[in-house]
């Protein structure tokens, strides 16, 4: 907490009394004397306005009682990356046991950070550090330049979520120090994203995952700054309200993993949009609000072209009711493994034996593998449930006399092929 203001106040993230808000206002505020500083909080039910005071506007907030002033030495404007690194793992004092031990991931890489005595013992200098956690250090800046590539130099994994970086360029000046960065974690940062695309640098150039969950990103920023990353493997983008608005045209081509879930305004006709995406093998759709999915240049029976690597789909917590959407997933020809828990079709009978049943190269499903014999169970059980109606639609177990109608072929699009596994009577 200090009086001295950073120049660039405004704009700037700070943190007061453990909330966190961004700076939208600096100057007087008649008729109490002194310098006051208007905060929008992330938190709208921590303010009292929407940035007027006495009938005058002099910051506007997105939430009605999202704003405050608050005293500058009120305010904690963060330290910089090196500061906050030698806090956490070398200069900080505590005791010399476990009881800051604890364990975060940045994307599906785990970091471990570790007491002061582990430190001392296995990473007795910065320069030793390669995968750290800066996880709510009020980082802010990154300091005088050069200052971490002399200190720390082998960082390969970072996490600097929940911290009080306002801006893509400071992340850039801190990143830029750290020549084999693989890994980096800014979720829960609201940054100001580049409105074009960045001047092409090497900076991120060994960048393989990056965790932008809750900073506030839209797809067009995503696509702006993705010529920046040219080896990119893993994207995380959970909870920025994205919507997908263009596709990804000579950019994001090498990533093999996208999350996207718990972004609401995503649907069914955007998913095209990423369709082409040539590595994309780990698409993770949970909580949008998902009910549909179709591919249209594949007919019933036929693989799609759409999604050519995708083999893990994840789409827990949707509104799919309608068995159509597992009928369209068996036209994915790569897919292996499917999670679509706490959806509306989960509390059908034998739902999990229906999708085993629909979906033919399906190996996992809600993360338990599929054993082959429960396959052939599944699928006697289907054409059993089913017999009925396929001959009330025109079935028939003589080929010449098998017609069922369109309606059914529809609704259960592997019912006649597995009739010819299961019994070998007919093919077609």
């Amino acid at each position: 907490m200090s009086d001295i203001l950073p120049l660039d106040v405004i704009g700037r993230r700070v943190e007061v009394n453990g909330e966190y808000a961004t700076v939208r206002f600096c100057g007087a505020v008649p008729p109490v004397a002194g310098l006051w500083l208007g905060v929008e909080w992330d938190n709208p039910e921590r303010g009292k306005h929407d940035g007027s005071h006495e009938g005058t506007m002099y910051f506007k907030c997105r939430h009605p009682t999202g704003g405050s002033f608050v005293r500058p030495s009120k305010v904690n404007f963060g330290d910089d990356f090196l500061t906050a690194l030698k806090k956490r793992y070398v200069l900080e004092d505590g005791p010399d046991d476990d009881e800051n031990s604890c364990s975060l991931k940045v994307g599906s890489k785990q970091v471990q950070t570790i007491g002061f005595e582990h430190i001392t013992k296995k990473q007795s200098q910065l320069r030793a550090l390669q995968d750290i956690s800066l996880w709510n250090c009020a980082v802010s800046h990154a300091g005088e330049q050069g200052r971490i590539a002399e200190a720390c130099p082998n960082i390969r994994v970072v996490n600097l979520s929940k911290n009080l970086l306002s801006t893509w360029d400071e992340v850039v000046l801190i990143a830029e120090q750290l020549k084999d960065l693989e890994a980096l974690d800014l979720s829960e940062n609201k940054l100001q994203f580049p409105s074009d695309s960045p001047t092409l640098t090497r900076t991120f150039s060994t960048l393989k995952t990056l965790v932008l969950n809750k900073t506030g990103i839209t797809w067009t920023e995503v696509l702006h700054c993705a010529p920046s990353w040219p080896v990119l493997e893993e994207l995380y983008l959970k909870s920025n309200n994205i919507s997908i608005s263009e596709r990804p045209v000579n950019v994001l081509q090498k990533m093999r993993l996208l999350d996207l879930s718990s972004n609401p305004s995503i649907d069914e006709s955007q998913l095209s949009l990423i369709a082409d995406l040539p590595r994309l093998e780990h698409l993770v759709l949970s909580d949008i609000g998902l009910s549909s999915i179709h591919f249209p240049d594949a007919e019933i029976g036929c693989k799609t072209s759409m999604f050519p690597a995708l083999k893990y789909l994840i789409v827990n917590d949707n509104q799919i009711s309608e068995w159509s959407f597992i009928n369209e997933l068996d036209k994915l020809q790569s897919l292996q493994a499917l999670s679509c828990t706490r959806n509306p079709l989960s509390k059908a009978d034998k739902a999990e034996e229906i999708i085993i049943a629909k979906i033919a190269q399906l190996r996992t499903l809600n993360r338990c593998q599929i054993l082959p014999e429960e396959r052939r169970g599944a699928e006697l059980d289907y054409r059993k449930a089913f017999g009925n109606e396929w001959r009330k639609a025109g079935g028939h177990p003589d080929p010449d006399k098998n017609r069922p109608n369109a309606a059914f072929l529809s609704a259960h699009p592997r019912y006649q092929l597995l009739c010819c596994s299961t019994s070998r009577i007919w093919c077609t």
